[in-house]
């Protein structure tokens, strides 16, 4: 009695109305065909069944075979590769780089935050095989025999010689324990086989702290070499067939994510091919971490809009005081306020994706540093207030609510922290005006207003000013990112929504928690806008 059905069937992409109207806006002449295809699958049982399988069954190593060989393999249940089937079947890696349709990383970006919420831990590969392309091209002779391997829309999970297969994954190796995010601190080594020099074979000789999806065809791997820190393709299996010296030491024991394996491991003469000159490995690899970012920012928004659905989905169904708790005065509130932020960030994560269709370097770099830090610093909260709309029901495994809660502060502490991004943010602002241009481009529309404006000027006040500038760069890339996503929300979302994130967000008129929204906002069309029985009635 009095308990909610469980909340399957439907279509996540329709269902979510923010997300169909920004394709109105951004890419209105891509067919959504594949994107309703897409939420449909994810929103079906047996695909929802998957996820906590894949979760209630986590990796483990397999060190030895049976005969005393070591090989280092990381198993895993059926409903992983499955997950993963669906997901290169989907094209969520590498294929939006092949991809000739207009909007391609804008229909993947999509595709990527709907897919996610069956499932975030084998988003790790998906993601790092979208990115990794885009570091690949610094090098055309490794480009030309893996990108288009990593771009089938195919999984082929046994190791062997690239040569030998038609579809690919690949993880990356950065992180050592003495320098954390400071990859510069790498001590890893790499010396020449033979020759030195692009495209070239090195032996590599080091250790990894964190190893992301241990199990995949190549990764991308910094270390030092002669000419300073660098970036290297390693592959698992060599062209000869001879598995390249890949000892997984450990699997990490994490606080979510569990599906997917997070490895330490060590390198003792592991052969990588060599990507653009020595020296420059930071800047080879921050191609591969801004478009991870990217995903960081999808994969929180998706905790979030799943949290809400959810969240939403008990409260229609749960009756209290005589009434459904959807319709009690203070759930309203806090579900209108789970709302604003869960359509403010899908307005600004395509809003980036779409900079990136466009080619529009500047507003990609700062949207995604000021989106990675802001959407992944807020999943945390915001799964957390929706799993407390469940009361009790919220807080047991039986729900999706405690996997999405673990998950949540992960993106924030992949590919840079949020004072590292915090800090990649302000020198953003300070240094790279093209940049900076570009982000006030988005608000010159919305910045006669007077809130608006009294909160622009008082952001670049604070650009403005050297002391402490480390320091508050945390406020100062929240203040960024708000108005921007109040710009947007103006501009595109109906009044409702942007005047209640305005009064709140930008003016101040709300608390520090979650529901206390003025009084005088329009919760009910707020709430019925991110309702996620967009595409049927509730029975």
């Amino acid at each position: 009695m009095n308990q909610p059905p469980p909340f399957a069937g439907g279509n996540l992409f329709v269902g979510d109305r923010a997300l169909v109207e920004s394709f109105s806006i951004f890419a209105p002449r891509v067919p959504l065909d594949e994107l309703e295809s897409v939420g449909k699958l994810a929103a079906q049982p047996e695909t929802i069944q998957l996820g906590f399988d894949a979760n209630e069954n986590p990796p483990r190593l397999v060190d030895y075979d049976a005969n005393g060989n070591r090989i280092d393999e990381v198993r895993f249940h059926p409903a992983w590769h499955s997950l993963l089937e669906h997901a290169t079947a989907l094209g969520l890696h590498g294929a939006a780089w092949h991809d000739a349709m207009p909007g391609a990383h804008l229909r993947r970006a999509a595709k990527f935050y709907v897919w996610s919420q069956v499932e975030a831990g084998h988003g790790c590969p998906i993601s790092m095989t979208y990115a990794a392309v885009a570091a690949l091209r610094a090098q055309q002779s490794l480009a030309t025999v893996w990108e288009p391997r990593l771009a089938a829309r195919a999984y082929e999970p046994v190791l062997a010689p690239i040569a030998s297969k038609s579809a690919a994954l690949c993880g990356m190796g950065m992180t050592e324990k003495q320098g954390g995010s400071d990859v510069r601190a790498n001590a890893t080594r790499a010396v020449a086989r033979s020759r030195s020099g692009p495209g070239e074979p090195y032996l590599l000789d080091g250790h990894k702290w964190f190893c992301s999806a241990p199990m995949s065809d190549a990764f991308l791997v910094t270390a030092q070499a002669p000419g300073g820190l660098s970036c290297f393709l390693v592959p698992r299996v060599l062209e000869d067939g001879t598995h390249n010296p890949f000892r997984i030491l450990r699997l990490k024991e994490k606080l979510g994510n569990r599906s997917n394996a997070s490895a330490e491991i060590e390198l003792e003469g592991t052969q990588g091919s060599l990507i653009g000159e020595e020296g420059q490995g930071l800047a080879v690899i921050l191609k591969m971490v801004n478009r991870t970012r990217l995903d960081c920012m999808l994969g929180s928004a998706g905790l979030v809009r799943q949290a809400l659905a959810q969240a939403f989905h008990f409260a229609t169904y749960r009756h209290v005081f005589g009434a459904p708790l959807a319709e009690q005065p203070l759930m309203r509130n806090v579900l209108a306020d789970i709302a604003l932020e869960s359509e403010a960030a899908t307005w600004l994560f395509t809003r980036v994706a779409s900079a990136i269709d466009a080619n529009d370097v500047d507003l990609a770099r700062i949207g995604t540093a000021l989106g990675k830090y802001w959407l992944c610093k807020r999943a945390p909260v915001l799964v957390g207030e929706a799993l407390e709309c469940l009361g009790g029901n919220g807080y047991v495994e039986t729900s999706i609510l405690p996997r999405l809660y673990r998950e949540s502060p992960l993106n924030s502490i992949w590919e840079g922290a949020g004072n590292i991004n915090a800090l990649d943010v302000v020198r953003i602002l300070r240094k790279d005006a093209p940049a900076l241009g570009a982000l006030r481009g988005e608000w010159t529309s919305t910045a006669a207003e007077p809130r608006m404006a009294a909160a622009i000027r008082e952001l670049e006040s604070l650009v403005r000013d050297d002391a402490d500038l480390e320091s508050r760069a945390r406020f100062i890339a929240e203040r960024a990112v708000l108005i921007w996503q109040a710009s947007l929300l103006l501009q595109y979302a109906p009044a409702a929504v942007g005047d209640a994130f305005l009064r709140s967000r930008i003016a101040g008129e709300s608390g520090r928690a979650l529901g206390t929204l003025p009084a005088t906002c329009d919760f009910g069309a707020i709430a019925e806008r991110a309702s996620p029985y967009q595409d049927r009635a509730v029975e």
